[in-house]
């Protein structure tokens, strides 16, 4: 799978029913060695996505559970 086949998902987190962001507006974080993905990083933004606030939250490529044609379902504990 190329990554312009999963850019513009919504990703949601099946424990909490939650929207957590949309993949294209990430940063990935890519194993040196092995080239892999680890984990996506979203920025935590403000209403309207003008401001950057607080802290990132990662998610491990482990927690994907399903990528479908709208969406990215993960399963995460807050």
């Amino acid at each position: 799978m190329r990554y312009k086949e999963i850019s513009g998902k919504e990703i949601v987190n099946i424990n909490q029913g939650a929207r957590l962001g949309i993949l294209g507006q990430t940063d990935l974080e890519i194993n040196e060695h092995s080239g892999q993905i680890e984990a996506l990083i979203l920025p935590n933004y403000k209403w309207f996505g003008l401001k950057k606030e607080g802290e990132e939250k990662k998610i491990h490529w482990t927690s994907i559970r399903k990528i479908g044609d709208d969406m990215i379902m993960i399963e995460m504990d807050e």
